[in-house]
């Protein structure tokens, strides 16, 4: 369900009687959602997730959403509330410790029952997690982020109302907007873009490139406010059906080592990324497909049809400054700990649908 006012639309009856509500601390941010589920003679009990959510956080909430006898789970925020509520519905029906079923530190098991009705409800502009079979978790005791994934835990329902965005600070729409615009650009030059998500990437950058600045300077700007909401959307499909690339290969390190947002580490690398894969290809592969789609990028971004590949390249550096977000050297990174980035970076999904291969490629 996409548009603005979705919410009132939302009948919460179809998928149980009491709702686990995932979500973050503020009762202010909740109230549409509680007043909907009001109406409806719902019940509900809201369980915080606040931050990038944790192994320990699903635990809770499994545990939680047992006690309350909640019969349904509703993913109610950016990003970090959607996964941490596809992966309490997940674990609520399959047996064990999660750490069974996760990638890369775990032992990868599938999970084998259908998890509890689950509806998404982003209010934020950027994951597109509400359209994904996978969620990106926390392990502080490996300090790395890792998925629990499978084709069951696509939501139920992902119920994508851009009014809930209006009231997001312009730090964070600057943030999410930029991951949006991130896979969308991943999921376009990935080693499995196919022509369903060559056609969504293409819509969600056209619209993303016209309506970021715009819905950061005016959080009114509706019609802004829904090309991102869509935006977004188009790059969680995208990115579920074909890949993503280095930059969140990169991110998955980053994000678990220390303490910054996806966005922001996204905002930082993706100009770089880009650079990097550009000059291997040009030099090894200057017939790729690829390269024309970087330049299909460039003309999308900048709106100008002689654009060339670096005006792509300066346009997404030129708007990361506009929207202020912060480099990567306020988050504590040290340059003795990038050969652990790496390293733990090349282990990371998202690292292994880039157009080349870059950690094992001397001129990257």
């Amino acid at each position: 369900m996409f548009g603005p006012g979705t919410l009132r639309d939302f009948q919460a009856a179809e998928f149980g009687k009491k709702a686990l509500v995932v979500a973050g601390p503020s009762e202010a941010r909740l109230r549409p959602l509680k007043e909907v589920l009001d109406r409806a003679g719902e019940a509900m009990t809201h369980f915080v997730s606040s931050g990038e959510p944790t192994i320990g956080l699903v635990s809770n909430g499994v545990l939680e959403a047992q006690k309350s006898g909640s019969d349904f789970v509703i993913g109610f925020g950016g990003g970090s509330a959607i996964d941490a509520a596809k992966a309490i519905a997940a674990m609520l029906t399959n047996p064990g410790d999660i750490l069974e079923y996760l990638e890369v530190i775990g032992n990868g098991k599938p999970l084998v029952n259908p998890p509890l009705p689950y509806v998404a409800i982003p209010t934020t502009a950027g994951t597109g997690a509400e359209a994904t079979r996978n969620a990106v978790l926390a392990s502080p005791a490996h300090r790395v982020k890792v998925s629990l994934r499978s084709p069951l835990m696509l939501p139920r329902l992902a119920l994508v109302d851009p009014e809930l965005t209006r009231d997001l600070p312009p730090g964070l729409t600057a943030s999410t907007g930029m991951d949006a615009l991130t896979q969308l650009i991943e999921a376009y030059v990935c080693t499995r873009a196919n022509p369903m998500t060559d056609a969504l990437c293409r819509e969600g950058l056209t619209r993303a490139s016209q309506s970021l600045r715009r819905a950061y300077v005016d959080p009114e700007d509706m019609t802004a406010r829904t090309d991102m909401a869509l935006g977004s959307l188009f790059s969680g499909i995208a990115l579920a059906n074909a890949g993503l690339g280095a930059v969140h290969g990169f991110a998955a390190a980053i994000g678990g080592m220390y303490h910054a947002p996806d966005g922001a580490i996204c905002a930082a690398l993706l100009p770089h990324v880009m650079e990097a894969n550009v000059r291997v290809l040009r030099d090894q592969q200057p017939r790729s497909e690829k390269l024309v789609r970087y330049h299909d990028i460039a003309q999308w971004l900048t709106g100008d049809e002689t654009a060339e590949v670096e005006d792509g390249i300066q346009w997404v550096r030129k708007t990361s400054h506009a929207l202020q977000i912060a480099g990567l050297r306020n988050y504590g990174i040290k340059p003795e700990e990038i050969p652990d980035i790496c390293e733990r970076a090349q282990a990371a999904s998202s690292m292994k649908a880039n157009p080349i291969a870059p950690l094992t490629d001397p001129d990257w």
